[in-house]
């Protein structure tokens, strides 16, 4: 996750998947308060954002004309692949201008059974 250095403190900034979970959040309570003071105070309270961040968070979230879809959260995963393999891979992405993730993750889907629901 990115970090930002704000006056000597790290802070992370979020993720997509949290981030678009913020916005549900703010697009909900949008809704649900009259005022936006009451609103600010509510994700603050959720969320432990800064008041500026609160107030970011609502106004975009204002704009939304349904929620937003929730990924999955990634991570890093190292794998040892040959040369040849990656050159190809790499050169599959220039040409479709897909990152590397999206084009393993896609190959992995295809290749990995779909897991089954129970109920």
């Amino acid at each position: 996750m990115p970090h930002v250095v704000v006056f000597g403190w790290h802070m992370s900034r979020a993720s997509n998947a949290q981030r678009a979970m913020r916005l549900n959040h703010a697009r909900e309570l949008l809704q649900r308060f009259d005022h936006l003071p009451d609103a600010v105070a509510q994700i603050r309270k959720d969320s432990g954002l800064s008041r500026r961040q609160a107030y970011r968070y609502l106004q975009q979230a204002a704009h939304l004309k349904q929620p937003l879809l929730v990924g999955d959260t990634k991570i890093a995963f190292t794998v040892k692949l040959s040369q040849a393999l990656v050159r190809r891979l790499r050169a599959f992405a220039n040409r479709t201008d897909l990152s590397l993730s999206e084009i393993v993750s896609q190959a992995l889907l295809a290749v990995l059974p779909q897991r089954k629901r129970r109920g």
